[in-house]
């Protein structure tokens, strides 16, 4: 194979249609928007617009509230470490802790730690350091033969506070 070889594959690359150039080019007069109306004019923008009438989303009250320093935990499952290691991914032998699950591909990045759930049976005795646990998988994870060490949160940043 030799660079002048090379090509994309069909349907990669498709080229613009360029408007309004003749009616023998299929896009000509009106440009593919019909005819008449305020659509085919330009400068409009109709999303969310229903004619004057008070639109959906003011129709409908404001819902919730998202907490702006709420913790965002990485959630494992057992059957999800079990498979980790039945592959060779994770050492079940050496303490697991999230540094460990990003390694072993079981997680994409550390959050603000990680939550173990009881979901699957719990074969392989692990030594977990993670931030949380149910107690459901707290107790799979013991009767298995594995220990679960809950780490202390994060400290939260003293940033923004007065100091005494």
């Amino acid at each position: 194979m030799k660079l002048n070889e090379l090509s994309d594959n069909e349907g990669a690359r498709t080229r613009r249609v360029r408007v309004g150039r003749g009616i023998g080019s299929g896009k000509g007069k009106t440009s593919g928007r019909g005819v008449k109306g305020q659509k085919s004019r330009s400068g409009v923008a109709l999303k969310g617009f229903e004619g004057g009438q008070n639109p959906l989303y003011r129709r409908l009250p404001k819902r919730g509230f998202t907490a702006p320093f709420a913790t965002d935990y990485n959630i494992v499952s057992i059957a999800r470490l079990e498979q980790a290691v039945e592959a060779g991914k994770l050492d079940a032998k050496k303490p697991v802790t999230a540094e460990a699950l990003v390694e072993a591909g079981v997680l994409r990045r550390v959050k603000d730690g990680v939550r173990v759930l009881a979901d699957g049976d719990a074969k392989t005795s692990f030594d977990l350091q993670v931030a949380g646990a149910s107690k459901s998988a707290v107790e799979k994870i013991e009767k298995a033969g594995g220990k679960v060490t809950i780490l202390a949160p994060k400290a939260a940043s003293d940033a923004g506070k007065a100091e005494d």
